[in-house]
């Protein structure tokens, strides 16, 4: 099973989706699944709870700088990876992506939590 069906599987096992995809990546980050499971609990339902930044996103921005910081700023990557993002789901805000804000639902959790966790190990 890849990674980003793993992340899923993980979601449905009652994970939210930024402890699915930091779950899912546990072999590489040199991390206890407690402490990835503890840097994640603040982000279900997103960035303040529907209100900023999809929590899928939030996991694959971690992950980025679990392993790629080295003493200097992970920027270019960061903003890449937002942009991946944005561009396949149609937003990063978590309230717009569920319809929520707007109505109209533009990406599920599923399929936020696959695309995070794709460009997660694209760039690491």
């Amino acid at each position: 099973m890849d990674r980003a069906e793993r992340a899923v599987e993980i979601k449905h096992s009652g994970s939210n989706c930024c402890q699915a995809v930091l779950l899912a990546f546990a072999d590489e980050l040199g991390r206890d699944e407690d402490t990835l499971r503890a840097m994640g609990a603040a982000f279900g339902c997103g960035m303040g709870a529907f209100d900023a930044t999809c929590g899928a996103l939030c996991g694959a921005q971690l992950i980025l700088g679990l392993k790629k910081f080295g003493g200097s700023p992970v920027l270019a990557d960061a903003k890449a990876l937002h942009g991946s993002f944005k561009a396949a789901c149609g937003s990063t805000d978590c309230g717009e992506l569920k319809g929520i804000k707007t109505g109209k639902m533009l990406c599920s959790c599923d399929d936020c939590v696959r695309c995070a966790a794709k460009l997660a190990e694209k760039l690491i």
